[in-house]
């Protein structure tokens, strides 16, 4: 059976916590790095044929490309607050080091377009709250399809507080029709608090893939194709789940298709309004 899902640690390769790219997930356009750095550390990286997004996960850092230093807004950690991102070219090299120290993200996708590096702060960063009642989520949509410039890579992050739902109804991108554009798409969980999980799942209309999985922090879920959630954070563990998409469409959109099957019960909910819990997290000051 294809693999799919890689708990915390089965992706670690050269140094990273994960460190996935194309040929490693078996598709062809996106890839996920993620690393820690000490404090007063740095780490050089080239990206080759895939553009990028920096965003730090706990921490702050500064990075430096093609004689620009950028300084990225950081954050305690996913749950207190959000980031800013730096975005490189392909065909660059690249440095990143942290005075704190911390954890940090990059996301890939394969790109046949150069684009100039260009910060962008935490407090430019469109902070969305989706869904209604107990299927509520925010969402961090630092590099969506529609907010700043790239050629083919998709990131945003999304939170879903404890007891709560997220990725519902859910939904798929796997082909190109008017109402749908093919993505990949990876799923790199947080899940706050000790023993924190939740559940996620992904399958097609013809059982092809029937997968339903215990997510922990640090996992990863790579998602080819079919519908993909719900995802479910356990009461008292709030879910942090980091998303990097990419695919063949020469126009960079993000078109999905629901499963109709899951729309009633979410159009029930909407008259409830969101979680008023959220959002859970802003830029911090």
């Amino acid at each position: 059976m294809e693999q799919r899902f890689y708990p915390a640690g089965t992706l670690a390769d050269r140094g990273h916590a994960i460190d996935v790219d194309p040929e490693r997930a078996g598709w062809s356009y996106c890839g996920l790095k993620v690393f820690d750095l000490p404090a007063d550390g740095s780490i050089e990286l080239q990206t080759g044929t895939a553009e990028a997004a920096i965003i730090p996960l706990a921490g702050n850092c500064i990075v430096e490309i093609e004689g620009k230093r950028f300084e990225i807004d950081g954050r305690d950690d996913v749950f207190s607050g959000v980031a800013g991102f730096a975005y490189t070219p392909l065909d660059a090299e690249l440095r990143i080091s942290s005075g704190t120290g911390g954890e940090f993200a990059v996301c890939t996708a394969e790109a046949t377009r150069r684009i100039d590096p260009y910060v962008v702060p935490a407090s430019a960063v469109a902070i969305e709250v989706r869904g209604a009642a107990t299927a509520s989520r925010q969402i961090n949509n630092f590099l969506n399809a529609v907010s700043w410039e790239a050629d083919k890579l998709i990131a945003v992050e999304v939170i879903t507080p404890e007891g709560g739902w997220s990725s519902y109804p859910a939904h798929k991108h796997d082909e190109m029709t008017d109402t749908e554009v093919e993505l990949e798409e990876i799923y790199y969980f947080r899940v706050a608090g000790q023993h924190g999980a939740g559940f996620f799942t992904c399958y097609t209309m013809d059982g092809v893939i029937e997968e339903t999985v215990t997510v922990h922090d640090g996992d990863v879920f790579l998602v080819p194709k079919g519908f993909h959630g719900p995802a479910a954070a356990f009461p008292g563990h709030h879910m942090y789940y980091l998303n990097v998409m990419a695919g063949p469409s020469p126009e960079r959109r993000w078109s999905i298709s629901n499963d109709p099957r899951q729309e009633p019960a979410m159009a029930s909910l909407e008259h409830l309004g969101p979680d008023p819990r959220l959002p859970l997290t802003h830029a911090t000051e």
